[in-house]
């Protein structure tokens, strides 16, 4: 779990005062490697996971890592372990880094922002009412500010946000045999202190002692609420910038900030890059599947989920 960082026992142990209210990590530090060096040297997905395979990080096998399924696994653990729910990665929303492009990259730092692959668990309040948790893993646009949006190279970090602590960060390295030895040997010890411990004194694996767990539903994608960066290539021509507001405000999806892309000279088409504010999933599914519709978007939308983290 995210290498040798002991967010296990902290989330278990640790914060145990604390109503968790989210966990957000970056639980894979081999598309960490990938992203960094896209980022850094500008390259194309495809040659820095070459770079990756040869340098070890990745497997000859990548899937598990670049389709987001390996922090899946990790982001369940933590959820289950924060809110008292059973295991169900079967419900988690997965989607990796294979289509991601190095203009993403570029745009997204040009608004202030880097791309991560995320892991990101949050309890969903509504009205003072808890209605579900969010479980879900994707290429996420994070200020650059923000502490976690600077972890680089094969490192991991893991922030979480408890009622009565605030803000608290764990970062170290995600990959590596003595990395991964000091997780393991941690592992074995807690096994055998469980053995010996007092029945009625143990600290249960997943926190909560079985009678307790919680029924909150994991929400599907489509009810998840977030901001979100859409990429779109148009047409160069007045008024398309219009009639994609118009669709975005008929969905009540407001928008955040903007970046158009000067056309190079002797093109008919450019970029259009918006973030919106906060709004629900399946409404910015409607609205993109009426802007693909329009005749002068000339490809599909490119969408990448933004997270603030306050």
């Amino acid at each position: 779990m995210a290498g040798g960082i002991p967010i296990i026992k902290a989330v278990r142990e640790g914060l145990t005062a604390n109503r968790i209210e989210w966990i957000a990590g970056i639980i894979n530090g081999t598309t960490n490697f990938i992203l960094s060096e896209m980022r850094d040297k500008g390259l194309a997905f495809e040659a820095v996971l070459a770079e990756a395979q040869r340098l070890g990080y990745a497997e000859a096998d990548p899937t598990f890592d670049i389709e987001g399924v390996d922090a899946a696994h990790k982001a369940t653990i933590l959820s289950a372990i924060a809110f008292g729910t059973p295991v169900s990665f079967d419900k988690a929303y997965v989607e990796g880094i294979t289509r991601l492009q190095s203009e993403d990259i570029r745009y997204a730092e040009q608004l202030g922002y880097r791309i991560k692959l995320l892991g990101l668990t949050r309890r969903r309040v509504v009205d003072g009412r808890q209605v579900g948790i969010e479980l879900r893993v994707h290429p996420t646009l994070i200020p650059a500010k923000r502490l976690i949006a600077n972890v680089e190279g094969a490192m991991n970090a893991v922030w979480v946000k408890g009622d009565a602590v605030g803000h608290t960060m764990y970062y170290g390295k995600g990959a590596g045999a003595e990395p991964t030895a000091s997780s393991v040997i941690a592992d074995l010890v807690d096994v055998a202190r469980m053995l010996t411990a007092d029945p009625d004194h143990r600290v249960p694996h997943l926190a909560f002692q079985a009678e307790s767990m919680a029924e909150l539903p994991i929400l599907p994608i489509s009810e998840v609420e977030t901001a979100y960066y859409l990429r779109l290539r148009v047409a160069d021509e007045p008024g398309v910038l219009a009639d994609i507001t118009r669709i975005l405000a008929d969905q009540r999806i407001s928008i955040d900030a903007a970046l158009q892309r000067e056309p190079a000279e002797g093109e008919a088409q450019t970029d259009i890059i918006l973030l919106t504010h906060r709004t629900i999933e399946k409404q910015v599914d409607e609205a993109i599947r009426s802007i693909e519709a329009l005749p002068t978007v000339l490809s599909r939308a490119i969408r990448i989920r933004l997270e603030d983290l306050d």
